[in-house]
């Protein structure tokens, strides 16, 4: 019975493994990039490439700033008017005001929310944004695609499949799925531990790759099981909405009651007033944080009910020494005194901060994020030579019996793979290459990316041979030279476009922009020493294969 059951998990974790994996793979591979999401964006963005520094002066530099906002973003209004059956005014009703940085963003993002008028949705807001460089205030051109906050990073949880959010439904079906595989790998193997120290690279493909297989998914077993699990935290509220609607009148009975303890209005008063000086608020939030042992700067700020009279002013702190996020200081608008500060957080709320904290990084431990990317880097691996050992145990048996469905299995996994990185390093290139004043560039940059992964899979299909047998797809070995090729060109392209060289950026120890073109030349050496390696081994197998032939004629004509 037992063996009978561990059959079946072998079945789901091959099958579960084989069809959601292409998902997982490109979750774990961009959520893996999104671990330095900042860091890329000083890469892609020159004009970025300063220290980073605490927030300014609310007073002086963005209040002013914020006036200048007057328009949503046209995505967000085009939405909103066809959700609204009457035409929405030329100006909208600014609600709220918020500004937010980190301790590895240099440039600071400032949000405008605008209240929908007659919307049939609860709240209804949109927004509008920009980005400035706190010297001096002025904003950053919009064109620029910030590649890693805002294209690698949703990449991984959305696949940018915006329409009715299907993206997230299907990595959160894999990711799921991904728990299952984990549940059933485990049971499968029953000489786990001793799978924790094998590994045998020298041996045949299929051998090797599954040992390979093991390894990484055994050392790496936390942190699957955690990163799976607390990405479908985060995305609870989305794929329970049925919760959200039947706790909607008692949600809405608590917040009115929170409101009405704390002083903090659900909605603007009707009546026009002024605020008082936020960064007076700003400095009595550092004295408390100083007077608790816990000082820091401030890392979100926010202004509700802007213009009204009951109006206040939320300042929280940058928490970059702790895991998860920290209480709140709100004080009234008009008189700049303290109304409220959030209170502890209760046990399954800490634990809900710390599971998002640690997916998201929100701190400032540098040891601790490159093992985060090790342990998605390593996910990656067992992902990849999970796909390679379905192809490779399946080549013969498919050759045999003339079916094609190892070489298209085969043929999407060089595109997941290598044809992934292909396409990421696309876009780096593109983004040094596509002139700056280019009308709409952010788009071309996306296309140039979507565009090498489409002709990746074409040469893959072209590629993967029609009798696999035991060889390896040449397409394999193409893409990786490719790689290389990429890689190197967008280091060079980067000193040669912006003068920031990696002697320079060494010597300066700015480690966004030398800390990118390190790990893209460690790209390059890794893809060189796997086409090498693929190379040998292909004409390995075409020499026995040689030999075997001319055994096979000589045989013949002694007979």
């Amino acid at each position: 019975m037992f063996q009978n059951f561990r059959m079946s998990m072998t079945w789901l974790h091959t099958w579960f493994g084989l069809l959601l994996g292409f998902v997982l793979m490109v979750a774990f591979f961009f959520g893996s990039l999104s671990v330095f999401d900042r860091e890329i964006d000083r890469w892609a963005i020159p004009a970025t490439r300063i220290e980073a520094r605490p927030m300014p002066s609310f007073d002086t530099a963005l209040e002013p700033i914020f006036r200048t906002i007057t328009d949503p973003d046209p995505d967000e209004l085009a939405a909103a008017k066809t959700r609204v059956s009457q035409p929405l005014p030329d100006k909208l009703t600014v609600m709220t005001w918020s500004a937010f940085t980190t301790h590895r963003d240099p440039v600071l993002r400032m949000f405008v929310e605008f209240e929908v008028p007659n919307s049939p949705l609860p709240d209804d807001h949109i927004h509008g944004s920009i980005t400035i460089d706190p010297r001096d205030g002025k904003q950053l051109p919009e064109n620029r695609l910030a590649i890693g906050s805002a294209f690698f990073y949703p990449m991984h949880f959305s696949l940018h499949l915006t329409w009715a959010d299907i993206g997230y439904w299907i990595v959160g079906f894999a990711a799921l799925a991904m728990l299952a595989a984990l549940v059933s790998g485990v049971i499968m193997h029953r000489k786990i531990f001793r799978e924790f120290f094998t590994f045998r690279p020298n041996k045949k493909v299929q051998r090797s790759t599954l040992d390979l297989h093991n390894l990484s998914g055994v050392v790496a077993l936390p942190f699957h099981f955690l990163w799976a699990l607390s990405g479908l935290i985060i995305f609870a509220g989305l794929y329970f909405p049925v919760l959200g609607t039947m706790m909607r009148p008692l949600a809405e009975a608590q917040e009115k009651l929170e409101a009405t303890q704390t002083g903090l209005d659900l909605e603007p008063s009707g009546t026009p007033g002024t605020l008082a000086s936020v960064d007076g608020m700003v400095a009595e939030a550092k004295a408390m944080w100083v007077e608790r042992g816990v000082p820091g700067e401030v890392g979100f700020l926010i202004v509700h009910h802007v213009g009204s009279s009951n109006a206040y002013v939320s300042v929280y702190r940058d928490n970059t020494d702790q895991v998860g996020g920290g209480p709140g200081l709100h004080f009234q608008g008009s008189t700049g005194k303290l109304i409220h500060e959030d209170p502890p957080e209760g046990a399954v709320s800490a634990v809900n901060s710390f599971l998002v904290g640690m997916h998201l990084q929100r701190f400032k431990h540098w040891t601790l994020r490159w093992l985060i990317f090790a342990g998605g880097i390593l996910s990656s691996v067992c992902i990849v030579t999970g796909f390679v050992f379905f192809v490779e145990k399946r080549k013969r048996q498919h050759s045999e019996q003339r079916r094609s469905g190892a070489r298209w299995a085969d043929a999407l996994a060089v595109t997941t793979v290598t044809g992934m990185v292909v396409a990421t390093l696309a876009i780096l290139v593109a983004n040094r290459l596509l002139p700056e004043d280019l009308a709409q560039r952010d788009l071309w940059e996306k296309s140039s990316f979507w565009a090498a992964w489409m002709l990746c899979l074409v040469h893959a299909i072209w590629r993967s041979s029609a009798v696999l047998k035991a060889r390896t797809s040449p397409a394999w070995a193409e893409q990786c030279w490719t790689i290389v090729v990429l890689a190197i060109g967008a280091v060079v392209l980067n000193a040669v476009t912006t003068g920031d060289h990696l002697f320079k950026t060494l010597s300066e120890a700015y480690w966004p922009v030398a800390g990118t073109d390190l790990m893209l030349l460690a790209c390059a050496a890794l893809a060189a020493i796997a086409a090498r390696r693929l190379q040998r081994r292909a004409t390995a197998v075409a020499s026995a294969a040689a030999d075997d032939q001319d055994e096979e004629l000589r045989e013949a004509r002694h007979a």
